[in-house]
């Protein structure tokens, strides 16, 4: 006779889903670093000097490579360090993650865009804009967690409050980089990334002067 499922076994289940739903999200950011790679230009030359030509003239792929595979890595790593504390999962939260992982399947794209030819504040814009779009939904992520109780009751609350702050720092920086990069319409537009560590930082001072969440 089958025991009937009760409150432990829908618990269960209910776990099961949230590390499922964490195995594909690792398998999909390690696709799109696949597809990053890709991308990466061969240098040829028959000399070492040629060689070495052909990796600085495609300088601007590869520093582009180093940055989007950093993004993307802060990316998973701000989703592995929360979603362990995730017990159940709602359909918004569902819908929420598959928005997240959409902008890190577009970050190759984008990469390629970033580092074509001409139209500048066009080509920055779509980079920045997906990484304002990846932030927000991030944060809207942990909002629907928080909000519909979805995580362990052993769960640190501040693991929470912290994520959300650096991802609604990084929208915001992002964000302010666009129209920057209209308005100069030249590489200095980069100068608003740079500074997202230094508004991480006031933001995390700030948040740590309040006290903890209950």
């Amino acid at each position: 006779m089958k025991t009937p499922a009760g409150p432990d076994a829908t618990g269960t289940t209910r776990a099961a889903a949230a590390e499922r739903l964490t195995i594909f999200v690792d398998a999909v950011i390690a696709i799109a670093l696949t597809l990053l790679a890709l991308d990466l230009p061969i240098p040829h030359g028959d000399t070492t000097d040629a060689m070495l030509s052909s990796v600085s003239a495609h300088g601007t792929e590869y520093i582009a490579f180093a940055l989007s595979f950093v993004v993307i890595a802060a990316h998973w790593r701000a989703h592995h360090e929360i979603f362990p504390y995730v017990r159940s999962l709602s359909s918004r939260l569902i819908s929420l993650t598959l928005v997240w992982l959409f902008m890190q399947v577009l970050m190759p794209f984008a990469t390629r865009v970033i580092t074509a030819d001409g139209a500048f504040p066009l080509r920055f814009s779509l980079y920045a804009m997906v990484q304002v779009l990846a932030s927000a939904s991030f944060a809207l992520i942990i909002r629907e967690i928080r909000r519909e109780h979805l995580y362990r009751t052993d769960g640190p609350p501040r693991v929470f409050a912290q994520s959300l702050l650096r991802s609604i720092c990084l929208a915001a920086v992002f964000g302010v980089s666009i129209p920057v990069s209209f308005l100069t319409g030249n590489t200095s537009a980069y100068l608003c990334w740079l500074a997202a560590p230094i508004a991480l930082a006031i933001a995390r001072r700030v948040q740590d002067r309040k006290p903890s969440d209950a």
